[in-house]
């Protein structure tokens, strides 16, 4: 396989047209070698538009997802991030990049011993790769500027919405399958949040998403 032949065709076939028209996005694309954290048995997935399987039943988002994530959630240079749901600590790689301090969450030990280890081996400085249950928040470091939820949740737990700062974005995909809506949601005030739908999708549920204490849009 060309690598490089397959990383242009990713971008131009599967990113372009799903509205990622960023360049720095498109840029980052390519500095960050997205086959460095795909798992072994499917590197050679690695640019396909699939969800690459990861241990414990958890999956990578598709390219295409991940992309517009990054795009929608503008992240900027003096912000820190928090992620629930390290994965394989691609997304966190892609967020450290445009980002102050990422503090990336991870309740599954061995997903979260790859995250930390792939995040490394890139050179990221930037980044801490926590064992927990993030899916009803995380008060270290909150507020934060943006808080990328890597999984889908059936509502908002409320506790994020405080947990962002006034001026900050959650992205989170929200829903049950099949149908979930992506929702960038900004804190305009102490009080008040403007949701925006960015695009449906259907993704794993994040692990251990509990259902309690939610503010449904």
């Amino acid at each position: 396989m060309n690598i490089e032949q397959a990383r242009f065709n990713m971008i131009e076939q599967q990113i372009r047209p799903w509205n990622v028209l960023d360049q720095d996005v498109l840029d980052l694309l390519v500095v960050v070698k997205r086959e460095d954290f795909v798992p072994a048995t499917y590197k050679t997935l690695a640019f396909v538009d699939t969800e690459i399987p990861l241990p414990g039943g958890e999956a990578m988002f598709t390219p295409k997802i991940e992309a517009r994530i990054l795009q929608d959630v503008a992240v900027k240079k003096h912000e820190n991030v928090l992620e629930i749901g390290a994965g394989s600590g691609y997304m966190a790689a892609l967020l450290a990049h445009k980002a102050r301090h990422v503090t990336t969450v991870e309740i599954n030990p061995e997903l979260k011993e790859l995250a930390a280890s792939n995040l490394a081996n890139a050179g990221l400085n930037n980044v801490t790769v926590e064992l927990g249950n993030g899916a009803e928040g995380w008060d270290k470091g909150a507020p934060f500027d943006v808080i990328v939820i890597s999984g889908a949740l059936e509502s908002l737990p409320e506790v994020f919405l405080k947990q962002v700062k006034v001026g900050g974005r959650i992205a989170a995909i929200i829903g049950q399958a099949p149908v979930m809506s992506a929702q960038v949601i900004t804190r305009v005030s102490e009080t008040a949040y403007d949701t925006v739908k960015v695009f449906e999708t259907n993704v794993k549920m994040l692990s251990t998403s509990v259902k309690s204490s939610h503010f449904t849009f």
